[in-house]
């Protein structure tokens, strides 16, 4: 079959994939407004607030852009007893997310991100958040949920943001479950646990990411960056690694039968916001390899889905329609 067809084929399957997101999920504030004086108490600008939107993120973010895709996704992560996790739950529900893996600890706030943008400038970005590790209890609950759910999915994502989800223990449970039952696991790496997810079937971090992971200066080039990859590839013991590279594109680092190094250059034609264009790659990234892809026509998909969402303003997903077109008017 030709490539093209392949990969149309392939975005074809996605539709009723399983895939399980496990990871560190955040409710997403953006407050804007105009500038119009400053204040009088202070010598910083008064907001006037026009509106107010708040969208899943993190882990919840790569959920939505696999649900955006038409994969059944069930998200399992943990948030406070709190109306941040109350309206994070109803948001992910809305979009067909199975948001009843996801637990309540209310030791713990909802993990919130809150932007004040004044203008076309954010102004002031205010966290809160715990990052203490899960109790032993609600370990245990989660790892139980685990071993309940991978062995119904396709597919599973670790969608790791240093949040306390993911301990040594559950990020070796995760990855060992994943494999017993043959399922792709995918990493988005946080660079605090790089060295813990070896025997992944593939980790998605950008170049900067996977420098500051490995503990090394970065280097520019191309050829520094293959050296990189490789490295990573055969310390982590990974099936396959997918550098992401902005404007460079990505490049591809295959360990069996033998090391193969792919690049593949980016398809977008202009570039409004790069803005969740690395949960965009790991979600098409992980659908097609749900549907049997082999990991070069996986990533070539991620990749024009990443030249569509990048070509929008602002967090967004992408539908394989869109990819569909994109790669039509590529050839």
């Amino acid at each position: 079959m030709e490539k093209t067809e392949r990969l149309l084929s392939t975005l074809g399957k996605f539709r009723g994939k399983k895939i399980l997101v496990v990871g560190d999920i955040m409710l997403d504030n953006f407050i804007r407004g105009k500038v119009k004086r400053i204040s009088p108490e202070a010598p910083v600008p008064i907001i006037n607030v026009t509106h107010e939107t708040y969208v899943p993120g993190g882990g919840g973010n790569v959920a939505c852009n696999l649900a955006a895709l038409g994969v059944k996704v069930t998200l399992l992560s943990v948030v406070g007893a709190d109306d941040a996790g109350n309206r994070l739950r109803t948001d992910l529900s809305s979009r067909g997310i199975e948001t009843a893996c996801i637990l309540t600890d209310a030791e713990r706030p909802t993990i919130q991100k809150i932007r004040v943008i004044a203008e076309h400038q954010q102004a002031l970005r205010f966290d809160r958040e715990s990052t203490h590790p899960l109790s032993a209890a609600l370990r245990r609950q989660l790892l139980a949920q685990v071993k309940v759910q991978i062995p119904l999915s396709d597919a599973v994502v670790l969608s790791d943001y240093g949040k306390g989800i993911f301990t040594p223990e559950v990020l070796t449970f995760c990855i060992g479950a994943s494999h017993r039952h043959l399922k792709p696991v995918v990493i988005d790496p946080k660079i605090e646990h790089f060295k813990k997810y070896r025997h992944a079937t593939c980790l998605t971090p950008n170049t900067l990411e996977a420098w500051q992971g490995m503990r090394l200066i970065p280097k520019d080039g191309q050829a520094h960056v293959e050296e990189l990859g490789k490295k990573i590839l055969q310390r982590l013991r990974l099936t396959a690694l997918l550098l992401t590279q902005g404007e460079e594109g990505m490049t591809l680092f295959e360990s069996a039968p033998r090391l193969r190094i792919t690049h593949i250059p980016t398809t977008a034609a202009q570039v409004f916001d790069v803005t969740g264009a690395g949960d965009t790659v790991i979600a098409v990234l992980t659908a097609a390899l749900a549907c049997g892809a082999g990991f070069l026509d996986a990533a070539t998909i991620a990749n024009h889905a990443a030249g569509v969402v990048i070509g929008k303003l602002g967090t967004a997903t992408v539908t394989p329609e869109e990819i569909i077109t994109h790669i039509q008017h590529a050839k």
